[in-house]
């Protein structure tokens, strides 16, 4: 269904000290991972001795500077580009990434917004949207399920948004994109639950960073918000590095919001 060109794969190996043939270091993908609250979430994982597989979609660079943080604090890290809307060539870059071992840690950060009020939104608003968020959740966890249940443990974690809970004017692709998480998550920890793999969901609100920082002032941040300022994308890493930890073994099938009190 996707006409764009089959994109390229890229990695880059830290120099990090764990060997990748060594079963014991669990890896994790993060999609997303060379944004605000993506690099935050490699950062904390790779602090919790994964190692971190930090995804770009086309800017391979700010992967590779997320790798360095990582590498540089004596933590384990590798990048790779590829478009997770593209069902081609993501199946080409997580068969490459596969044939190094099974990925036990699933982080489906990316998304897009191309905001419009639905009655004037454009087809190709609405379908890179989905794309994006619901289509690049199925291209990218879909292949690693069966190598992560033979290893009987996994935990997949998807980021949603404050707007899949509660709507928010002139985000309704985004919105659709992000509540379609929130069921198909429920789904699949029903299906994998028995493997010892839990799939949640988080659900951030105002988040510092670029995208926030541009669409919201500090007043009209205060007045939504319960808790007066925005979150920042360690608090958000905290959550994600939770779910992704040992303890989080019973936490299964959940949409948590992180929102300062808005949902």
């Amino acid at each position: 269904m996707n006409h764009r060109p089959a994109a390229t794969l890229h990695s880059v190996q830290g120099n990090t000290g764990f060997p990748m043939s060594n079963q014991q270091t669990r890896r994790a993908l993060v999609t997303g991972g060379s944004g605000d609250i993506g690099s935050a979430i490699c950062r904390q994982l790779a602090d919790d001795g994964l190692h971190v597989i930090v995804h770009a979609n086309g800017n391979l660079a700010r992967a590779q500077a997320v790798v360095a943080e990582v590498v540089a604090k004596g933590g384990s890290a590798s990048a790779v580009a590829f478009d997770v809307a593209d069902g081609d060539a993501t199946r080409a870059a997580i068969d490459a990434l596969l044939a190094e071992g099974p990925i036990q840690v699933v982080v489906n950060n990316a998304g897009i917004h191309d905001d419009a009020p639905l009655a004037g939104m454009t087809a190709a608003q609405w379908t890179r949207v989905i794309d994006v968020s619901l289509h690049g959740f199925f291209h990218v966890t879909q292949p690693l399920l069966l190598p992560m249940a033979r290893t009987r443990w996994g935990r997949i974690v998807s980021v949603s948004s404050v707007a899949a809970v509660l709507g928010n004017r002139g985000q309704v692709n985004y919105a659709a994109a992000k509540s379609a998480l929130h069921g198909a998550s429920k789904s699949l920890a029903r299906e994998m639950g028995s493997r010892g793999i839990t799939v949640n969901v988080v659900a951030p609100g105002v988040i510092r960073g670029r995208m926030a920082d541009d669409s919201f002032a500090p007043e009209q941040v205060k007045a939504m918000v319960p808790a007066g300022r925005a979150g920042t994308p360690d608090e958000v890493a905290a959550l994600v590095r939770f779910l992704c930890s040992e303890p989080a073994g019973y936490i299964n099938g959940q949409v948590i919001g992180i929102d300062g009190g808005m949902s």
